[in-house]
């Protein structure tokens, strides 16, 4: 009887081993050459079912839940896993009321801020980063309030249906858990000190895959409960807008004369900020400027100098030359 039992673990432990659902394949026992044989030759191929588990051990897997065969594109679409993300790209003049309104926003949607990323560039403007989730059926509600909160300058949605690799994990799942329970049956009836051994291998490694799986079901369910948006805000002095071409020449005209002057007094906006920002810099440059200056005229002036007294000294000897006698005659008459 002891044989016997023997012989039917080791057939399916061997049977286990060589699931494709079972991980890593560990040989199962050294005995019972025929049944080990007959269930080597009914293992699996690359093109197994997903189920052949089930098939081997005796029960059912769970079947995936599917959308109803008779029911429309809304049915379809309620039972489908979608993951909804998007991106969004805005501006305002008041950055604080802007922020403290997104911060309301999200909390009364029921979602919460993931990530936050705060700060400024030189001219003192500042910038925030968000990362945001909200309930999926909210998704909508969201992105249109935004648009009211700031001005958006670009939005991008994306929605990625996940079904089939959720319902696949999930059917993987209950697999593995109806294994374990089938394991842990014939570790309790186990009397042999090797087949225990195995059967607790065996168990441990299947509650690692019922672990990885129940982890992959939790992350899908998280991004298929709560969409991910995020939000560059920009803090600007002038809002960009997206004008319709204007149909005269004169609107045109007098359009490009009017963003000109706007252009114009932010390039002087901006230059005045520079200037404050920098004024230490621009005075030690100024500074440094003026000294160059001073030193470099001070030696041009040494240098004029130093040239004027060599020309004076070879006038001096041209005008000595002069004064003196050609021959000596001239020089005794004189004398």
């Amino acid at each position: 009887m002891k044989r016997g039992f023997a012989l039917f673990l080791a057939a399916l432990l061997t049977a286990l081993a060589l699931t494709a659902c079972g991980g890593s394949g560990y040989a199962g026992g050294d005995s019972g050459g025929g049944a080990m044989s007959e269930t080597a030759a009914s293992a699996p191929s690359a093109d197994a079912p997903a189920d052949y588990d089930a098939q081997v051990w005796g029960f059912d897997a769970a079947e995936p839940e599917e959308a109803p065969a008779g029911g429309g594109a809304e049915d379809r679409l309620a039972a489908a896993k979608m993951v909804y993300t998007a991106s969004v790209e805005a501006e305002t003049q008041d950055y604080d009321a802007c922020t403290a309104a997104l911060d309301s926003l999200v909390e009364e949607l029921g979602g919460y801020l993931e990530y936050a990323s705060m700060g400024s560039y030189g001219d003192g403007r500042r910038n925030a980063f968000y990362t945001v989730r909200i309930p999926a059926v909210r998704f909508r509600d969201f992105l249109a309030s935004v648009g009211e909160i700031g001005h958006v300058v670009s939005q991008e949605q994306n929605a990625d249906n996940i079904s089939e690799m959720y319902y696949d994990t999930e059917s993987r799942l209950a697999t593995q858990r109806t294994k374990l329970g089938r394991l842990q049956n014939l570790l309790a009836q186990a009397e042999n000190m090797e087949d225990i051994i195995t059967l607790e291998s065996a168990i441990s490694e299947t509650e690692l895959q019922i672990e990885q799986l129940t982890g992959s079901l939790r992350r899908y369910d998280s991004l298929v409960d709560f969409a991910t948006i995020e939000i560059r805000l920009r803090e600007v002095l002038r809002l960009s807008t997206v004008e319709e071409a204007p149909p005269t020449f004169a609107s045109r005209l007098g359009n490009a004369f009017t963003d000109g002057l706007h252009g114009f007094g932010d390039f002087l906006q901006g230059l005045a900020i520079f200037v404050a920002y920098n004024w230490i810099w621009m005075a030690l440059l100024a500074l440094i400027v003026l000294l160059v200056v001073k030193v470099s005229a001070r030696r041009q002036a040494q240098r004029a100098e130093t040239f004027r007294q060599a020309r004076e000294r070879e006038n001096g000897f041209f005008n000595r030359k002069k004064e003196e006698p050609k021959n000596p005659d001239d020089k005794q008459k004189k004398d």
